[in-house]
């Protein structure tokens, strides 16, 4: 079985992709019109599992609250400094002692977003 996607409602879909495209490297892979919703799906290629943000005028959007997305990244302090470049209140990097480092950054619409290096 793959996790395909995850489909995240979101208030204003150029705003975030314009976010996911500069804190996850993700890049829209299609765009569709279902009306009354507009839909962008975001991956990092071909069969890779995707974020697809869903814009539905006047509906409910997802509050962002008990869960976070996880990103890998092995340019944690670059992506830390383009976070506060882009004015997305980063929290401060974190080390657990694992081995590892992260920050959270939150998107548009308040959805947690940690971005992680993990031991290789």
């Amino acid at each position: 079985m793959h996790f395909k996607h995850i489909a995240i409602r979101v208030k204003n879909l150029e705003q975030s992709i314009c976010f996911y495209e500069k804190m996850t490297g993700l890049g829209v892979a299609r765009r569709l019109k279902a009306e009354p919703a507009e839909l962008a799906f975001l991956s990092n290629g071909v069969g890779e599992t995707e974020i697809e943000l869903v814009s539905i005028p006047d509906s409910q959007t997802f509050e962002g609250k008990g869960m976070f997305l996880c990103f890998e990244t092995d340019q944690l302090e670059e992506m830390h400094h383009i976070a506060e470049t882009e004015n997305f209140n980063p929290s401060p990097i974190q080390d657990p002692g694992d081995g590892t480092k992260y920050f959270y950054v939150y998107d548009p619409d308040g959805v947690s977003v940690q971005l992680r290096t993990f031991p290789k």
